[in-house]
């Protein structure tokens, strides 16, 4: 039996009470959810990237910075979709810090 299977199980037995308590529980895991971002060691140094790229959130944040239109973006990386870009900037409001330092550390190295 799986994870999943295993929860079916589990909150079929469980009263309504505790069941919107799971549903709390798993929208509070998922509200800084990115699920156009991966975050994985053995990719780009752990950087945050676009999925099924090896394009990093900070290098596009660069970009826009310096004056690189979405479309030229678009047109440079053609695996990245309008869909990525505004993933990727969505992304970098709540982790401004984040992705400032990895644009630091890229660009000195």
């Amino acid at each position: 039996m799986d994870t999943l299977q295993e929860t079916e199980k589990l909150l079929s037995r469980m009263a309504l009470a505790e069941q919107a308590q799971v549903l709390r529980l798993v929208a509070n895991n998922l509200a800084d959810s990115f699920p156009g971002i991966d975050s994985r060691p053995d990719v780009c140094g752990g950087e945050p990237c676009i999925v099924r790229t090896r394009i990093p959130v900070w290098l596009l944040v660069r970009a826009k910075q310096c004056g690189t239109s979405e479309a030229d973006l678009l047109r440079c990386y053609p695996s990245l979709r309008a869909e990525d870009l505004a993933e990727a900037w969505a992304y970098y409001r709540p982790h401004r810090e984040e992705i400032d330092c990895q644009i630091v550390e890229n660009e000195g190295a």
